[in-house]
């Protein structure tokens, strides 16, 4: 069975959708497999000291939009800075991920179309039929998939994933977690691909 790597994310985050397409790449390139974690950041955050945008400092504010133009060019990627319908409610189009994943189907391509519906596409991925919509695009079912995005098994897995987030010690979005260790933002998937290509022990707490 090949090596695991936890993803922790939200549709939400627009480093999410930066570091998404290289992500995968990577574990394609060395044959790793992806667990995918969607997430609700705002839990992620209560219980882990973050705090949402609105609430930052301004500085911070500020400096988040610098970032985000530095890395639209470094990562060759369309990124609308202030998409017309974000924020929204992330919650369904992170369980419709899940439940592509629990229907069996990688949710790779399927999750790269709703990262760029909303932070190249300026869609509303709020409305259930632009996730359909996506779905078709990804070759999957949209009406199984939105059916399998409500039902109690892929809402409470998701629901869970926020208290896996916190035993894992991730705070943020996105986290890639190899061996227990994590590495959070996609500025970080250089240093977990020398890990990845070094074979190294994973680093810990206790030093």
């Amino acid at each position: 069975m090949s090596e695991q790597i936890d993803y922790f994310f939200s549709l939400a985050s627009p480093w999410a959708y930066l570091g998404h397409t290289k992500f995968v790449a990577m574990t394609r390139a060395h044959g790793l497999s992806i667990n995918y974690c969607p997430v609700h950041l705002p839990d992620v955050f209560s219980e882990t000291g973050g705090l949402p945008l609105p609430k930052r400092h301004p500085a911070r504010q500020k400096y988040r939009l610098l970032e985000m133009q530095r890395w639209r060019v470094k990562r060759d990627l369309d990124l609308v800075i202030r998409p017309q319908f974000w924020p929204f409610d992330h919650q369904f189009a992170d369980r419709t991920v899940l439940a592509a994943a629990m229907l069996g189907h990688d949710p790779a391509d399927y999750l790269e179309l709703c990262f760029k519906g909303v932070w190249a596409n300026d869609l509303d991925l709020g409305n259930h039929a632009v996730l359909e919509g996506l779905a078709r695009r990804a070759g999957l079912d949209p009406t199984a998939l939105l059916a399998a995005a409500d039902s109690p098994a892929v809402t409470e897995a998701y629901t869970g994933n926020v208290a896996k987030a916190i035993a894992m010690n991730v705070i943020g979005s996105p986290c890639y977690v190899r061996r227990g260790e994590v590495f959070w933002g996609q500025d970080r998937l250089e240093l977990l691909e020398d890990a990845i290509v070094s074979n190294r022990a994973p680093y810990t707490y206790d030093v």
